[in-house]
């Protein structure tokens, strides 16, 4: 039995040019109506529900007629609720409908006439200049205690001002970081203290106290970028260099701080150190000093890869790729590739060693000669085969250990050997080092074999 009334469905299908009706077509179609109806009208209250009102209308039964792909009703759109009169038209058929409001002509004519409409215009303003909001009146401050932030008087942007329109503009920034006043002395402190070249005593102490102290939370950001300016500016002080890797080295082994954020702004400072095209001054710290600062760099990133490479998977493969690209760059200096060597033996290991550097030995071997030849390359160029041996070394951990020569030829057919496989210069100092555990590491394809 449905709750809708079936002779409603009769009258409809005979509006249409149906004339008659199985009883039991009747039933079902009103059944049917029923489901329909119960089904809009409970999206309709979830609509209702969410805009947290308790009466339901007309619009609700539009975006539920919406939600369900019907067609929607046209009209009945107000906002007042609906009355509805009843009138009959025979016995048992009462009719509903709308009541219209009855409207006094007098109140209609006598009443003032509305005020008439502003013409339509656009007004452009700034929202955000350089991510900063200017403080004008098309931009008010939502928290009144975010004004006590914001820049007055001669501090306040110019540029800013001048864009906005409004000279006297003031402008909130981003973030505020207050540093007390003690801070910002040890801060001061600290910077002068590691950059006076004549008082070791005193550089020393700063550098006690920035591994121990517990309390520099705040300043490592400024720290970080105290180094970068420093070593980008002074890329032909060793001494600047040199003492900016130590502040460096010196927050790393302070326990109490959490670095991991700051990673990515350090290691750029410390790569620069690496493999920078030209550091020091050469006339006046000879030409070989800076390799005990890409040395002291290298220690550094092995650090860092250490403790930080866990917590971030893209670390050691960004830091890798860049000392590779450093290293199979035939223009850039013997600095830069001994650096590049350095990097790769630190981040990667026995297995990037065997990965990366072997295999483009051979490729580099022309240019280790060309540096051997050269009078005021050789030094250098020593240096980095010195490097290379230094990586190779650490191939012997995963060879395959043998009381033999692992079938290995003797003699100047290993020689010849060693030649073909990484190069005259390295394939000469490898053979003259008389290591057949070295000869085995380099010579083995397979470590897992």
């Amino acid at each position: 039995m449905s709750v809708w009334n079936p002779e409603n469905v009769t009258d409809v299908a005979e509006s249409i040019g149906i004339a008659s009706l199985n009883r039991d077509v009747v039933e079902h179609l009103a059944r049917d109506v029923e489901y329909r109806m119960s089904q809009v009208l409970n999206e309709a209250l979830k609509f209702m529900r969410h805009g947290k009102r308790t009466t339901l209308t007309t619009q609700d039964v539009s975006q539920a007629l919406r939600l369900l792909d019907v067609e929607p009703l046209y009209g009945y759109e107000s906002t007042r609720p609906l009355r509805f009169g009843e009138a009959s038209i025979g016995p048992g058929q009462p009719l509903f409908y709308v009541e219209d409001e009855e409207v006094d002509f007098e109140k209609l004519i006598n009443a003032p006439l509305p005020k008439v409409p502003r013409e339509m215009s656009f007004t452009a303003h700034w929202l955000a200049v350089e991510g900063v909001q200017p403080s004008i009146p098309q931009n008010p401050l939502t928290d009144p205690r975010s004004a006590e932030l914001a820049a007055k008087g001669s501090s306040a942007n110019s540029t800013l001002a001048a864009v906005s329109g409004n000279d006297n503009v003031t402008v909130k920034p981003l973030v505020k970081h207050v540093l007390s006043k003690e801070l910002q002395l040890y801060f001061e402190r600290i910077c002068g203290a590691i950059l006076d070249e004549g008082n070791d005593e005193y550089r020393s102490a700063a550098f006690a106290s920035l591994r121990t102290d517990t309390g520099l939370h705040q300043l490592i950001p400024y720290f970080v970028q105290f180094v970068a300016d420093k070593v980008t500016h002074n890329l032909k002080s060793i001494f600047i260099l040199s003492q900016s890797m130590q502040l460096l080295a010196a927050l790393l082994d302070n326990q109490s701080l959490y670095l991991a954020p700051y990673v990515p702004g350090i290691v750029p400072s410390i790569l620069t150190c690496l493999v920078g095209k030209h550091l020091g001054n050469p006339a006046m710290d000879g030409a070989t000093t800076h390799f005990a600062l890409r040395d002291y760099s290298a220690s550094l990133l092995s650090k860092i890869a250490r403790q930080y490479g866990p917590s971030s998977s893209t670390l050691k493969p960004r830091i890798a790729r860049s000392c590779l690209k450093h290293f199979l760059d035939s223009h850039k200096p013997f600095g830069t590739h001994y650096g590049a060597v350095l990097g790769l033996t630190m981040i990667a290991g026995a297995q990037g060693v065997r990965a990366l550097i072997l295999p483009n030995l051979k490729t580099y071997d022309l240019h280790l000669r060309e540096g051997m030849k050269d009078d005021g390359k050789r030094e250098q160029a020593d240096y980095v085969v010195q490097a290379i041996l230094r990586g190779l070394q650490t191939l012997q951990e995963d060879a395959v250990v043998t009381a033999t020569s692992n079938g290995h030829p003797e003699g100047d057919a290993l020689k010849e050997r060693l030649v073909e496989a990484v190069g005259e210069v390295v394939g000469g100092r490898v053979y003259d080092s008389g290591r057949q555990d070295l000869i085995n590491a380099v010579m083995e394809k397979d470590p897992a074999v």
